[in-house]
């Protein structure tokens, strides 16, 4: 099987967003998907975008994608950080999440930023047992909080 992993484009969007809502499903939140079409598409090519994404492909099929921003601590300064990553469900278990998470480290090598950052719930064992591979750190110690305003 050959896998195709390259940055993300304008048109990979409707694709992209339909491996977001399958995540929204396994996360046992089918109806938080709320971003329009337009303003995902803006926010990844417009004018000043916000973040960045590696797709995964088959066949000229997308099956995966990562998504990134740059984060800012007051602490540490920048760092990678992953928003989403996934695998449709039918070509997990291929080595394609660890592509795109390779990828993604050879990216923050680039920009010569020093850490990668992301959140994982804590009843997907899969994923803490993927990232557990890399000998990625797991602090319990912080609460995560949200605003709606």
């Amino acid at each position: 099987m050959d896998i195709n992993i390259r940055r993300a484009a304008r048109e990979d969007c409707p694709q992209i967003l339909t491996l977001i809502q399958e995540l929204a499903d396994y996360e046992k939140a089918p109806n938080e998907v709320t971003v329009s079409p337009e303003h995902f598409a803006e926010s990844g090519f417009g004018k000043n975008p916000v973040w960045w994404s590696f797709v995964a492909e088959v066949e000229n099929k997308i099956v995966g994608f990562a998504l990134y921003y740059i984060r800012y601590s007051t602490w540490k300064g920048q760092a990678m950080y992953l928003e989403d990553i996934i695998v449709t469900e039918k070509m997990r278990g291929k080595k394609i999440g660890k592509l795109l998470f390779d990828r993604l480290i050879e990216e923050a090598r680039d920009k010569k930023l020093d850490r990668m950052c992301w959140q994982v719930l804590d009843w997907n064992e899969p994923a803490i047992h993927f990232y557990k591979k890399y000998n990625a750190n797991f602090d319990a110690a912080w609460v995560n909080c949200s605003l709606h305003v």
